[in-house]
């Protein structure tokens, strides 16, 4: 199935490992969609938390997905450089006008001097226990934060120089 077409707007929903809605973005506008990846954009969206809760973003995001990596990337561009918060998560799926995956907890946060801190370690071995994770999901998962930060420390796909600033470009010709 080929990705979305750019120009569309789309939801982004996350979910658990047992099957329940974790988050849903309102609003994304797909920049680029292939089969394998979708970079999307979006500002000032809602976002609706598992409880009912809704918020909204506070300032313009790149969304990096891929196919075949266990993780997403959110560049952040906000006054003092651009923050990254990436998902340690299943690949995503593209059905029903939406992107889907499975969030697992586990968070690399990247600071505009690419300095990075691995988040929710906490969390994650809580949900590990509760949803019954299997061992193989744990060497995945692991094996993909390694994966993501070689990609930091290289400045590889959405952690290039330019990457945030050519997309954020793009998503101004949709606005």
């Amino acid at each position: 199935m080929p990705g979305p077409e750019s120009g569309k707007r789309i939801e982004i929903q996350s979910y658990k490992h047992n099957g329940k809605i974790h988050r849903i973005w309102d609003s994304t506008t797909v920049l680029k969609g292939t089969r394998n990846v979708i970079i999307g954009a979006n500002d000032r969206t809602t976002v609706t938390e598992s409880d009912g809760r809704r918020w909204i973003t506070r300032e313009p995001a790149i969304c990096y997905f891929h196919s075949r990596q266990w993780f997403n990337v959110i560049g952040m561009l906000r006054n003092d450089g651009v923050y990254y918060y990436c998902n340690i998560s299943s690949p995503f799926i593209y059905e029903e006008e939406a992107i889907k995956y499975i969030d697992y907890d586990l968070d690399v946060k990247v600071f505009p001097d690419m300095t990075f801190k691995l988040l929710d370690e906490d969390e994650y071995a809580q949900h590990k226990q509760e949803m019954n994770y299997p061992h193989v999901l744990d060497r995945i998962l692991y094996n993909n934060i390694d994966t993501l930060v070689r990609w930091i420390r290289q400045r590889k796909g959405p952690f290039s120089p330019e990457f945030i600033d050519q997309w954020y470009e793009r998503y101004l010709t949709y606005r």
